[in-house]
């Protein structure tokens, strides 16, 4: 979606505010022995606070309310019975809906033991969407987002996830336009004022080659290498984008 009245303001603040709530709850409550269906109440328990929903479950029936994906798994790792464990390299996905607005963001944490692969891989998560909102200003074409995502990626060591982006939001989980994490030069689409979206690198130690899980939700690396997520909702504007997954619950 685009901003086009004040009142837009108002409910994608409310909704990006209770995604960040929910992400810093559960990654709170993250440690070894601790299962993901209890991580999973905790996201519960912060909705029901706050008034969200699962965008997730509303929109495809996801079976929980913030998605949970471990070591190999990209995303839409599904809450159960498993438990963290020492030296683990979790990530957290949380995307709200609260009065007809939608925000989206995820991060991924390590725990004490965890690889130093594992910690650098986060790292550059983080550090290739800084990268990517250093650019991403109006009249850029998104494609710009996917090369400035790839090349501090590459830098870092690591590949980018393939067939895995980015996305417009606002009303609905998945708008336009797509945002690819690698550059494609097919992408011609133009970064406008207010236009909201999502910029998350999905990235993994290995070929960047996927498969989907048994469940028929969890995303995993094909060869078995970590992976690590990271996102934000963003604003566009003239400048540096307002990132209203990064404000203050």
């Amino acid at each position: 979606m685009s901003i086009t009245h004040p009142s837009d303001w108002i409910g994608l603040r409310k909704a990006a505010r209770i995604v960040r709530a929910v992400l810093d709850a559960v990654e709170a409550a993250v440690a070894p022995g601790v299962t993901t269906a209890e991580l999973d109440d905790v996201a519960a328990a912060v909705l029901a606070e706050h008034g969200g929903r699962s965008a997730p479950t509303l929109t495809y029936g996801f079976p929980g309310h913030v998605l949970i994906s471990i070591n190999d798994e990209i995303v839409h790792g599904v809450p159960g019975r498993r438990k963290i464990a020492r030296g683990d390299l979790v990530s957290l996905d949380a995307t709200v809906e609260c009065r007809g607005f939608v925000a989206d963001a995820a991060r991924s944490m390590t725990m004490p033991g965890a690889a130093d692969v594992a910690v650098r891989l986060v790292a550059c998560a983080e550090s290739s969407l800084e990268r990517a909102l250093d650019i991403a200003k109006a009249g850029t074409l998104v494609s710009e987002i996917g090369r400035a995502v790839e090349r501090e990626v590459q830098r870092c060591g690591f590949a980018v996830v393939k067939g895995l982006s980015g996305h417009g939001v606002g009303r609905t989980i998945h708008e336009w336009p797509d945002v690819p994490n690698q550059f494609d030069p097919r992408q011609r689409d133009v970064l406008t004022e207010g236009l909201v979206l999502t910029i998350e690198p999905m990235i993994c130690a290995g070929t960047g080659r996927t498969v989907v899980g048994k469940d028929g939700w969890t995303v995993r690396t094909r060869d078995g290498s970590l992976a690590a997520h990271h996102e934000h909702t963003l604003v566009i504007t003239k400048d540096r984008p307002i990132v209203l997954t990064a404000e203050a619950a």
